[in-house]
């Protein structure tokens, strides 16, 4: 019994201080990566934010989400922007705006909704399209037979340089609401109704 418990005793000697070293592990010293992680993960700031406009006229909430160029030193209208060609007026994809209520556009009911917002530009005149279709890559699927509304405006000239293309929603009297795009020197408005 005695010889068992020796041959054991040595038995696991051997084995905790054996010459296995398959299983042992050195120490190796680690980096800290989060600095260089964090700056890889981190995008780079967009050249045409997302920004939104809206307003909230007699209970109507009115909401324009938007990509917002810069000028840059560009020549916008009749250049980057062409004339005559439809634009999804931001950048990115398709402008966007949305009534939870029913609106009157000059003598035409635009029902509650969200809708693509897209302009024709001109010199002496710009179109304004309401559409049924709001969630598309700038202009590349945009179909006139889904239109819910064109009109028209004439573009305003601005005396100083707008950077960035920028919307307003404003409250300008009971149930009624300007929305206006300016960019560069060039402004357009139109007025929005409660129905």
């Amino acid at each position: 019994m005695k010889k068992i418990n020796y041959f054991f005793l040595f038995f696991l000697l051997i084995a905790s201080c054996g010459g296995n070293t398959e299983n042992q592990t050195t120490a190796v010293p680690t980096e800290d990566h989060s600095q260089h992680q964090a700056a890889a993960e981190k995008p780079a700031a967009s050249k045409s934010p997302k920004k939104m406009a809206m307003a909230i006229v007699d209970g109507n909430h009115i909401h324009i989400d938007y990509s917002s160029p810069s000028v840059r030193g560009r020549q916008i209208f009749g250049g980057l922007v062409a004339y005559g060609e439809v634009w999804a007026t931001g950048a990115h994809k398709a402008t966007w705006i949305q009534f939870d209520k029913s609106v009157k556009i000059g003598e035409k009911i635009v029902p509650a909704g969200k809708y693509g917002l897209f302009t024709i530009p001109g010199e002496k005149e710009w179109t304004v399209i309401i559409n049924q279709v709001w969630d598309m890559h700038l202009a590349d699927d945009y179909d006139p037979s889904k239109d819910v509304i064109r009109f028209t405006c004439t573009p305003e000239k601005l005396d100083s340089s707008v950077e960035s293309l920028t919307y307003q929603v404003q409250k300008i009297a009971s149930q009624t609401t300007t929305i206006s795009i300016s960019w560069d020197k060039t402004k357009i408005k139109f007025d929005v109704k409660n129905s």
